[in-house]
């Protein structure tokens, strides 16, 4: 005689479907569309009496209200996408049940977060879940998605900024995005901050239309009015840009510049014959890893003696920005030394900017940019312990 087995809740639902599973001998299309039509069934039930005790409990009070029909939900679940007719009151809606549903099974959500992550279109992120529910997935349930980590990136370039960096370290990346004309190549702004336990952050980055002094200016306001004063800021290390050094005395006058010694070695190289480089760098090493600010003068006027006959231009590029460049050896520390006289932990992020938009080629449009470089920013600033995981924000948000 057959035994019969009653299930009466959605964890046993599913924890026999995944019995189902398991087993040998189980066709998908056997169970699949069946377990679909019960999670309905019991949905629909449990939203019915939500709205069945809300009634009640107004007649209770002595209020008044009455139903007001129904609207259509869709819920992305492991059974594939179903179709809710959510009940409602003149003051009331049974959404609620639905949410408490949704927030069990939200993988299937974080799953399409993750596809936009890795660069895929609309189209591609369908493909990409049809082995794992069985089933195309809409292209109004992809664009909902996106919606939610469009909403979450925005909250974050919105979000309260606090005073904790004694270092803020600004720099900018050069992506491709299509327009109408073609791929355009355009710049991304990024603020880096160093906390005062040497943790780094990315702070927040601006998709801008050129590096101008115009647009640093507007991203370092932005900044500032959120929360990012010249209180406790120690130094602000830079690549040496136009239009950055340009803005920088408007928004942040009173905090020393130090000019990264990463991009000079380069400049100053790029003024040297091939054969004699390696001898300028290591010339160029004895002032940016000297004991002291002196010592590095010394240094620098060595460097000059030996080579400014023959190099001139290579020289005067040094000369130039020498002061600025000596900046970072206001901290006693060697630690801190060596955080503060390059971009480089700028530099290392813009890696894995490249390294993940690589394969893409170009973004699709700009919601596609922001998307990708704050999770990788999100997943780096995890990493130093100094953000919360992206899945996790577009969730809460």
């Amino acid at each position: 005689m057959p035994h019969h087995v009653t299930i009466e809740s959605l964890p046993e639902a599913m924890e026999m479907a995944g019995q189902m599973e398991a087993k040998d001998g189980w066709e998908e299309g056997s169970y699949r569309g069946a377990a679909r039509d019960a999670l309905v069934g019991i949905l629909q039930d449990r939203m019915a009496t939500s709205v069945d005790r809300r009634l009640a409990e107004i007649e209770r009070r002595g209020g008044a209200d009455r139903r007001n029909g129904h609207y259509t939900r869709h819920l992305l679940t492991e059974l594939g996408d179903i179709e809710l007719s959510v009940p409602r009151t003149r003051t009331f809606s049974a959404v609620g049940v639905v949410r408490a549903y949704a927030r069990r099974v939200d993988r299937v959500d974080r799953m399409i977060l993750c596809c936009f992550v890795l660069g895929l279109s609309t189209r591609k992120v369908g493909e990409a879940l049809l082995p794992v529910l069985g089933e195309p997935v809409s292209p109004q349930t992809v664009s909902r998605v996106a919606q939610t980590l469009d909403a979450a990136v925005s909250a974050w370039h919105r979000r309260k900024l606090k005073n904790r960096y004694r270092i803020l370290v600004l720099d900018g990346v050069v992506l491709s995005r299509k327009t109408g004309a073609g791929a355009v190549k355009r710049p991304v702004l990024v603020a880096l901050g160093i906390r005062k336990d040497g943790t780094k952050e990315i702070i927040d980055f601006r998709l801008a239309a050129a590096e101008s002094e115009r647009e640093w200016e507007m991203f370092l306001t932005d900044l500032y009015r959120r929360g990012l004063t010249e209180e406790g800021l120690e130094m602000i290390a830079t690549d040496g840009g136009a239009g950055m050094l340009a803005a920088l005395p408007t928004v942040y006058p009173d905090v020393p510049v130090q000019r990264c010694w990463a991009h000079k070695t380069r400049n100053v190289l790029d003024k040297v014959k091939k054969p004699d480089r390696e001898k300028v760098k290591r010339d160029l090493h004895k002032i940016s890893h000297a004991e002291n600010r002196v010592k590095a003068r010394k240094a620098a006027r060595r460097l000059a003696d030996r080579w400014e006959n023959v190099y001139p231009k290579a020289v005067r590029c040094l000369r130039k920005d020498l002061d600025e460049l000596l900046v970072f050896f206001s901290f006693p520390t060697l630690g801190w030394r060596k955080a503060a006289r390059t971009t480089n932990a700028i530099e290392r992020r813009f890696r894995e900017v490249r390294r993940r938009t690589r394969p893409m080629g170009v973004f699709s449009d700009r919601a596609s940019m922001d998307r990708i470089l704050f999770a990788v920013f999100l997943h780096e600033n995890q990493r130093q312990g100094t953000g919360t995981p992206f899945l996790a924000l577009t969730h809460n948000s």
